[in-house]
């Protein structure tokens, strides 16, 4: 048996912690009755949830001119780990010199496993999207993590009267969650608003008319930033009026939103004011949080564009201004950290802080150890002062 990796004389950190001896002699008991896990239970696990794993474009699909679905299989052709609709996986990219990774949602149903789908829109001055929609091509690997993301339907409290409001490409979840209901004919209802800036950058617009028009359990209201000539649909604002006009009722249904991170707030108000209570609200999580200088919070005397040093335990030490995310400026010197959803919800990016002070923006879900022992998740920190940070570098490179 391997050495007990609780105890404090492996851990040091479990001597800091309050009941820590108590845990430990439980977790060393039941340790000794269970014994290790045999290899055959690691090696039939880790199929279904690697940490790790590659993917090969298999096809290139232009949805838009600002829009393309890159399929996903696995080099040998095998099936793919399962996925709950709403679900993302975290890419790992190296655009020139830079190694960092992005969340995207699955667009692909969960009842096909030989391929996930994802639908990538084109950022303004985006690094990764750029080099999705305009360098890769079929044939490109790449590593990925497995799927991960509370973002799903739970059919025993979600109900099955949903309502689906989404933005650009956070049409993507619903496309998956829409798939599954069509491929295995769910008694499921969904009620889909869709924001789109012009009508030939609606992404998935035929194959979502041609499933409305074949299921009368789906329906699609496809919402424009403006009128244009022909156009008889609706125009924003997506405001409370036309939520209810479009959607109608909400009351006992279950709401989710998918797209820029700004207007969750307003939507969210606009919601609740339709009388829709906020635990009936669900926010994808993997979108960039909001600037600095949007953040009421931020201290009223940082100059977001005013440098400081971060120093990395080992490594070495670079200027960076204030209002960047940690993250970016770790990449672009070459130490990625883990990371996954890079929206301050999975912790995988998590350093810690040995000296100075950050700010977390408002999306950071902190938890109390991290809090406690100073760890910072670098997707969503800035540094206020300089800082000393250490953590482990990861991204698969």
């Amino acid at each position: 048996m391997t050495e007990n990796p609780y105890t404090p004389a492996v851990n040091p950190l479990a001597r800091l912690l309050d009941g820590a001896d108590e845990v430990v002699d439980r977790l060393t008991a039941h340790a000794e009755i269970q014994g290790e896990h045999p290899a055959e239970a690691r090696a039939e696990v880790e199929p279904l949830h690697p940490r790790k794993m590659e993917l090969t474009v298999a096809e290139a699909i232009e949805e838009t001119a600002t829009t393309r679905t890159l399929r996903l299989r696995r080099p040998d052709g095998g099936d793919l780990p399962p996925f709950r609709a709403g679900q993302y996986i975290s890419l790992d990219v190296r655009v020139g010199e830079v190694r960092t990774n992005r969340a995207f949602s699955l667009s692909s149903s969960p009842t096909r496993r030989d391929h996930y789908d994802v639908t990538v829109r084109r950022l303004p001055g985006g690094l990764v999207s750029g080099y999705l929609l305009d360098e890769v091509s079929v044939g490109d690997r790449f590593t990925s993590g497995g799927p991960m993301g509370t973002f799903t339907h739970d059919p025993l409290f979600h109900g099955d009267d949903l309502v689906f409001l989404a933005g650009g490409s956070g049409v993507a979840p619903a496309m998956s969650m829409i798939r599954e209901i069509v491929e295995l004919g769910l008694e499921r209802t969904m009620t889909l608003l869709y924001g789109s800036r012009r009508s030939d950058d609606i992404i998935f617009r035929e194959e979502l008319d041609a499933i409305e028009r074949r299921h009368p359990n789906i329906v699609v209201h496809h919402v424009l930033a403006e009128s244009e000539p022909g156009w008889t649909g609706a125009v924003k604002p997506l405001d409370a009026p036309l939520i209810a006009e479009l959607a109608g009722p909400l009351a006992g249904r279950m709401t989710y939103l998918c797209g820029p991170a700004y207007k969750y707030p307003y939507l969210i108000s606009e919601l609740e004011s339709l009388g829709l209570p906020g635990r009936r609200i669900r926010k994808e999580a993997n979108y960039v949080a909001a600037p600095p200088p949007d953040d009421p919070r931020w201290p009223a005397d940082a100059d977001t564009k005013e440098e400081v040093t971060v120093s990395v335990r080992g490594r070495g030490s670079f200027r960076m201004p204030r209002g960047r995310e940690l993250i970016y400026a770790l990449e672009e010197n070459g130490m990625p950290p883990e990371a996954s959803c890079r929206s301050g919800e999975c912790g995988d990016c998590r350093v810690k802080v040995c000296s100075g002070e950050v700010f977390h923006a408002e999306e950071a879900r902190l938890r109390m150890a991290d809090q406690r022992f100073g760890y910072a998740h670098s997707c969503v920190a800035y540094p206020l002062t300089d800082i000393e940070v250490d953590f482990r570098t990861g991204n698969g490179f």
